[in-house]
């Protein structure tokens, strides 16, 4: 009939009140229609009720994910790194400080010796250029000199004291400087390498900067806005369990100058994380706190009204979680992402999508299903700024990942996490395994937001809350896709293929 409306597809409210639990890869966004560049796609976000993002990244609070590198170029980018609370409650702090206290887009790895000390091989230099020597061998102490590794190989003594030959006319920069500040100082001086000192910390050496760090900095693509708090520093997140000995953590982050803290656990519709946002929140009324995980509206709905100023959704989606396997409990993470935000929405909660990240067409669904920002595993596991050391699988250079609910993981206390630190038996539910080299995520993930900026343009999205309203007012569509189709849309039918995304 002529003058019809034209009805095609289904509005995410009929497809996800049908009974079934979706993943990303089961359903499908239809085009919509196109008005504007891909340039013109702001990507800026929610991280929570009072944080602000350039882009919707967060690394996940995983032991072999987040540390200070990867919380420093999360920041640097324009995302967040949530440190992981897999260890000593002086350690997670240490590692948010030492985060919040670089302005640079790198972290080095510092090696430290006091005068009295010797360097007994070239593997005590590990990946840096020189050795620093301090008063107390430690970062805590003023810096006296430095021994380059060239100097050291050339010795005949290899046994002499570090004293007897470091560099004692120390050339430093300020650990304030911006990178192209450090550029300029390491061109002006030519220098190979220079430390950054923060002189308000008594002179603590804060990072060390290479000529070769600048080049390969210069040569990633532009970064964003990078995500600066009240204070001047980079924006740092950390991970704490709802025990009582996590209220003496939480003292110790905030005194390190935390941003937002996530209460970490894998099924957040509890009485003991009710307790501890509701400690949080009196104890500490300034701080945003983020609460998790959940799938359901009933569990959200929990949350919000002990005060929560973010969710964190997903239950066993993750490639190294069993737990839906093991447990039989869980949610498909494209219905839990839209469940959950089409609740928190109404309280104005917003909505981070946990798990389940593979690609930037996952990233796209997440987010325009109604998610203010994705956290991310093994999606930035095995890149430079991940913890571990890369090793050898065959031809294929690897770095460990591990779940949070491996027994791995839960021999260091991780375990809390899925409420089993009191259970005499240790049941897993994650796995250990390894993921390939991915480089620095300063390169890959500006080609990942770019990817998005183009998937919001086919939605016609020109932003995030553009992407809401529409798929909230159903102008988007949806299907769900077969088997087949979900074939038919990856790479098929090729003897062979190499498959690049940049």
């Amino acid at each position: 009939m002529v003058g019809a409306p034209i009805d095609d597809g289904f509005p995410a409210e009929r497809l996800f009140n049908q009974g079934y639990s979706y993943t990303y890869d089961d359903v499908i966004f239809l085009p919509h229609y196109i008005d504007f560049p891909t340039d013109a796609v702001q990507l800026s976000t929610k991280l929570s009720r009072n944080l602000r993002l350039s882009i919707p990244c967060v690394s996940s609070p995983m032991d072999t994910v987040t540390e200070t590198a990867m919380a420093v170029s999360m920041a640097a980018f324009g995302g967040i790194g949530i440190v992981h609370s897999n260890n000593a409650a002086s350690r997670q702090a240490s590692i948010v400080r030492a985060a919040k206290s670089h302005r640079l887009p790198l972290h080095s790895d510092l090696v430290f010796k006091s005068p009295s000390d010797s360097v007994n091989s070239l593997d005590e230099f590990g990946s840096s250029p020189c050795v620093l020597v301090t008063e107390s061998g430690t970062s805590k102490s003023k810096l006296l000199g430095v021994v380059a590794k060239s100097d050291w190989e050339s010795l005949t003594d290899k046994d002499a004291r570090v004293s007897d030959y470091m560099l004692k006319s120390l050339v430093s920069a300020p650990s304030n400087y911006h990178f192209e500040e450090v550029a300029a100082y390491l061109a002006a001086k030519d220098l190979e390498f220079v430390p950054l000192v923060n002189d308000e910390d008594g002179g603590e050496v804060v990072n060390l900067v290479t000529a070769e760090d600048v080049e390969r900095i210069r040569g990633f693509p532009k970064l964003g806005a990078p995500s600066i708090g009240p204070d001047g520093k980079f924006l740092v997140g950390a991970a704490i369990g709802t025990r009582e000995t996590d209220k003496e953590r939480l003292e110790h982050l905030v005194k390190a100058g935390v941003n937002v803290v996530v209460v970490d656990s894998s099924q957040g519709n509890s009485i003991y994380e009710m307790e501890m946002i509701k400690y949080m929140k009196k104890t500490y009324p300034e701080l945003d706190v983020i609460g998790g995980n959940v799938v359901t509206k009933y569990q959200a709905q929990n949350l919000i009204q002990a005060g929560v100023d973010g969710l964190r959704v997903g239950m066993g989606s993750g490639s190294i979680c069993t737990t839906q396997e093991v447990c039989a409990v869980g949610r498909g993470q494209a219905t839990a992402v839209y469940k959950v935000s089409s609740i928190a929405e109404e309280s104005g909660v917003p909505v981070i999508a946990d798990g389940g990240i593979s690609n930037s067409g996952h990233i796209v669904k997440a987010l325009v299903l109604g998610a203010s920002t994705v956290m991310m595993g093994s999606f930035l596991a095995g890149s430079n700024e991940a913890p571990g050391a890369y090793e050898y699988q065959g031809d294929r250079r690897v770095k460990k990942y591990r779940g949070m609910g491996s027994l791995e993981a839960m021999r260091k206390g991780s375990d809390a996490r899925y409420l089993g630190d009191t259970a005499k038996l240790k049941i897993a539910q994650g796995v250990v395994g390894a993921v390939a080299d991915k480089g620095s995520v300063l390169k890959f993930l500006p080609y990942t937001m770019q990817a998005v900026k183009q998937g919001f343009q086919d939605l016609g999205a020109s932003s995030m809350q553009s992407a809401h309203d529409l798929l909230r007012s159903s102008v988007l569509r949806l299907e769900v896709r077969t088997g087949a189709a979900q074939v038919e849309g990856g790479v098929h039918g090729l003897v062979s293929y190499e498959k690049r995304s940049f």
